[in-house]
Order: C-alpha cells, then sequence, then structure tokens
C-alpha cells in the first residue's frame, strides 16, 4: 500500500475542511493532505445559484442521506442531502449568509469553551469575509468569502417585507449586525452572479500550491493511530486501499454525520457500542455521535399567478428560464443567480422575549418535499424553523463498512417545546403570507389549513415538517468535567494525540441561524489553533 507524508492531514473538504486547508497551506513551509469523498467542484450546476434546485432533491454532488423513522413525524423517514464535493454543502445549499447570534456564542464559551465567546469570534469572520454592502466592526473587506445581495431580486420579496411590517417584524437591514430580530434580504455567499462556496473561496485558487496536496474521490475508512496518537488516515479510491500520514495532526472536518462516522469506525466512541459492533476500542469516549440537534422545518406554499416573477412549471416559466441560461453565460445576471431564499425573518415566538427563536425563508416557488414532489405552475413558498432546538438525536454505524451510511436519528420534535414553537411559527407565517401585500400574487394553499386551527396545523407539521439542513453538535466540545465532551475548547480529541475534529460537529449547542458561515469560521479557528499549537510544541 502507497503511503504518502504530509504535515497535517484533513478528512473532508467542505465548509470547514477546505477554509482549514487553504488557510494552513499560506505557510510554503507546511504540508498539507486534503482528503474529500467526492469530486472536483467543477458542475455548472455548483457555480449557477439556480443550480441548487437539481442538486438539493437529487444524489449531484449529494450524499442524499435518509434518517430512522421519525416518531415525531408521524413515522415518516427525513430527508439530509450533505455535500459529496469540494466545498461541501456549501457547494449545494441555497448560499445564505447568516452567522447566528451574539448570545450563541457567549453561550458556549459560558458552558466551559474558552476563547469562543461573540467578541472572541467576530475578528474570524470579519478575516474570512469581503462584503460588498457592509463596511463597519461587523464585516470584513479583503478576505476570500465574497458576500452581497443576489444579482436577481424579485418584487415578491417587498411584498414579504411589507407583510413582515403590517405583522410587527419590522426591517433590519443587517442581520449580521448589531442586532439578528426583523426582516430583510438574505445575504449570500455569491461572487460576480456565481456560487462563492468554501472551495472557491478558500481552496482551488490555491490548488497549484506546491504544499497542497488535494485527493478527490477518496472515501476515508479508518485513522491510524499509534498507541493514543493519530497518525495518519487509511482511505479508498474506488477500490483501492491507500493511506496517508501525519507528522503532526490529523484532522477531521467531515461533518455532522460523517465525523462521528469515521471516528466509530476508528475506535474513537462510547466502548459498548464499538464492542458491539466488532470494533476494538482506542478510546471510550461515550459523547461520539450523541448531542445531534438540527432546525426542524415547516413548510406552507401557495400557488400564484404564472406572470407573477416566481420559478415555477409552466410553459411562460420554460421560455423564461431558456432566456435566463443564455443572459447568466454572457452576462452572469439575471434569474440564474437567484439563490430563492432571497428574503426573510427572525422573529420572536412571544413579544416578551429578548432575541429571536425562529427563522423564516421567503422562498419565490412552490417547495414540497425538498423539491422532491413537483408541482404543475407558479408559486410562493416559506419556510419556518425553530432556531435553538430542545430535542436531541444521534448519529451511529450501520455496519463497519465505511461505504455505508451512518445510521442517522434526528429525534425530532421528541420535546413538546419544539412542537409547540414551530407551531407559533407556523401560524405566524401563515398571517405574514396571508396580509394584504401578497393580496394578487398568492393564489390557493397547496396543503390548506386554518392559521387559527392549532390541531390542523400540528398534524400539517407532523405531516411534512423536516430538516432545514443544519445538522450539529455530535463531537461536541467541552470541559473536562462533561463527560459526554468529545473534544476540548481546542478542539482536540480527549484521549488522542494529534487529533482534532473542525466542522459543525464540534457545536455543543445549535447557533441560530444556517450553519455554513459558522462551520467556515470553525475553519478558521482551527487553522489559528493548529498554527499556535505547532509553535510552542
Amino acid at each position: 500500500m502507497t503511503t504518502l507524508e504530509f504535515d497535517y492531514v484533513i478528512v473532508g473538504g467542505g465548509s470547514a475542511g477546505a477554509t482549514l486547508a487553504g488557510r494552513l497551506s499560506e505557510d510554503p513551509a507546511t504540508t498539507v493532505c486534503l482528503l474529500e469523498a467526492g469530486g472536483p467542484d467543477k458542475s455548472v450546476l455548483i457555480h449557477a445559484p439556480v443550480g441548487v434546485v437539481a442538486m438539493m432533491p437529487t444524489k449531484i454532488n449529494n450524499w442524499a442521506f435518509q434518517t430512522v423513522p421519525q416518531k415525531g413525524l408521524n413515522g415518516r423517514t427525513g430527508y439530509q442531502p450533505r455535500g459529496k464535493t469540494l466545498g461541501g454543502s456549501s457547494s449545494i445549499n441555497a448560499m445564505v449568509y447568516v452567522r447566528g447570534d451574539r448570545w450563541d456564542y457567549d453561550h458556549w464559551a459560558a458552558l466551559g469553551n474558552e476563547g469562543w465567546s461573540y467578541d472572541e469570534v467576530l475578528p474570524l469572520f470579519r478575516r474570512s469575509e469581503h462584503n460588498e454592502q457592509f463596511d463597519d466592526a461587523f464585516h470584513g473587506q479583503g478576505g476570500p468569502l465574497n458576500v452581497t445581495y443576489p444579482r436577481h431580486t424579485s418584487p415578491l420579496n417587498q411584498m414579504f417585507l411589507d407583510a413582515a411590517a403590517l405583522n410587527g417584524v419590522g426591517l433590519n437591514a443587517d442581520y449580521n449586525g448589531v442586532r439578528q430580530e426583523g426582516a430583510f434580504m438574505y445575504q449570500v455567499t455569491h461572487r460576480n452572479g456565481e456560487r462563492c462556496s468554501s472551495a472557491k473561496a478558500f481552496l482551488t485558487p490555491h490548488l497549484g500550491r506546491p504544499n497542497l496536496h488535494v485527493v478527490t474521490h477518496a472515501l476515508s475508512t479508518r485513522i491510524l493511530l499509534r498507541g493514543r496518537r493519530a497518525t495518519g488516515v487509511e482511505y479508498l479510491q474506488g477500490n483501492a486501499g491507500k493511506r496517508v500520514t501525519a507528522r503532526r495532526e490529523v484532522i477531521v472536518s467531515s461533518g455532522a454525520f460523517g465525523s462521528p462516522q469515521l471516528l466509530l469506525l476508528s475506535g474513537i466512541g462510547p466502548a459498548a457500542e464499538l464492542q458491539a459492533m466488532g470494533i476494538p476500542v482506542a478510546q471510550h469516549l461515550p459523547g461520539v455521535g450523541k448531542n445531534l440537534q438540527d432546525h426542524i422545518d415547516y413548510v406552507q406554499a401557495w400557488r400564484a399567478p404564472s406572470d407573477t416573477q416566481t420559478f415555477g412549471v409552466s410553459l411562460r416559466g420554460t421560455a423564461k428560464m431558456t432566456a435566463a441560461i443564455f443572459e447568466w453565460r454572457k452576462q452572469r445576471s439575471g434569474m440564474l443567480t437567484s439563490n430563492f431564499a432571497e428574503s426573510g425573518a427572525f422573529i420572536c415566538s412571544r413579544r416578551e422575549h429578548s432575541r429571536p427563536d425562529l427563522q423564516l425563508h421567503f422562498i419565490l416557488a412552490i417547495v414540497d418535499d425538498h423539491g422532491r414532489k413537483i408541482h404543475a405552475g407558479h408559486g410562493i413558498s416559506c419556510h419556518v424553523n425553530v432556531m435553538r432546538p430542545y430535542s436531541r438525536g444521534q448519529v451511529s454505524l450501520r455496519s463497519r463498512e465505511a461505504r455505508d451510511a451512518p445510521v442517522i436519528d434526528p429525534n425530532f420534535l421528541a420535546d413538546e417545546r419544539d412542537l409547540q414553537l414551530l407551531l407559533r411559527g407556523g401560524q405566524l407565517q401563515q398571517r405574514i403570507i396571508e396580509s394584504s401585500p401578497f393580496d394578487g400574487a398568492r393564489g390557493d394553499m397547496i396543503y390548506p389549513v386554518r392559521a387559527d386551527d392549532a390541531a390542523a396545523m400540528t398534524e400539517d407539521i407532523r405531516n411534512r415538517a423536516d430538516t432545514q439542513y443544519h445538522p450539529a453538535g455530535t463531537c461536541k466540545m467541552g470541559p473536562a468535567s462533561d463527560p459526554m465532551a468529545v473534544l476540548d475548547a481546542r478542539l482536540r480529541v480527549r484521549g488522542i494525540d494529534g487529533l482534532r475534529v473542525a466542522d459543525a460537529s464540534v457545536m455543543p449547542t445549535l447557533i441560530g441561524g444556517n450553519t455554513n458561515a459558522p462551520s467556515i469560521m470553525v475553519g478558521e479557528k482551527a487553522a489559528q489553533m493548529v498554527r499556535e499549537d505547532a509553535r510552542h510544541a
């Protein structure tokens, strides 16, 4: 078996992993190997923002995982799309740039994670960012991650903002600034009318660096250990087994599902579960795969006249999209630059709350079952999700084979408080969309339910709610006093030298908002800590 050696081996080229590889390889004296299970990020479906509609419901650049049947969702099996290409989920997501609330990071620090308060992570967000609209204490200039507004914006977004205001949700020009609450146009990770994924920002511009070695179609199967030290990674390319060794560290950045799976396959996790699988126990860590949190999401959709500026299945819509293809190819403008979720809001379920606990995404199309169920004609949708869910799930092994998808159990709505919050959110978003600004642009509901019929809406939630695509927490960081903490605050795996995890799985609690920007921040933070620890070694 051929073995190559580097200073650092990173498993996973997603939001955090691509960031980490790009940052560490800035030092020409440091050698970095990045292993990515998917392929290069060359597809036009990645680069054209509207391509998300083709990738999200399919296996194109997508792991397309399934959950176990969810008791809280009337026994339904949920869907969990995850990016399988350079850039990971930042290459297939809706590109909205959301950091979360100041409270989220101060809460992490209060849990015993030194260095993770809002004031300490804000410089990392700013370091990554080049914001085309905001240049202030909250936003960065000159960073590799371009943040701006979509070049295409439908007039229906103004209807949403006006309707939100009629329902007590005022305009907030910058939800990543002083305060989060309010309605707004989403900031997105675009550059010149194209998607700006973590790979396009931090990695692919630097593939010519002689100290950066990127291996695609490389499925990592096991972390190599010598005693209690990580020394490398075994992986598969096709059916060929290969390995790469790390002089300094192995860093796992395979996401909230992939990272715990690889640790478990390597004998790091709950001893009883490993023994039941016939995997020798290298380090008993009961928290590996536990603490899974995800934003439970409820979508309501309405039909709309075909002449409104929405996306849909119609002769007129097909003609518009055909013209838009040529416009995008020539000018990188027009409808193909839309991310569909152009506007939204952070709202408080109760007036007395001090911070938002519900998030809305207003969508310029009918969305049903993650886009897997197509409706003829045009329409609009609105998503609402519970920002800080109380329910906790887990990720475990299906088998000892890395090719087999992990067992994913989000345990959605196991805590009654999540259901009550989502019900409240569904009622609020329905009142917004059914307000007067949408008169003439809003037709019948796809799944009719009255906002004041709590029982009917509760049943509709259980029948149709699912993920908002933000799984986190399965390798959480925490103090030594927390027996379920997998990592310390420097993202080092407890009991194993030379091994870290850096991605959304490290979050002790899910942040209030989309997780791509925070995952990129985790990559920035990990690179900073790796460099510091190397200097002091």
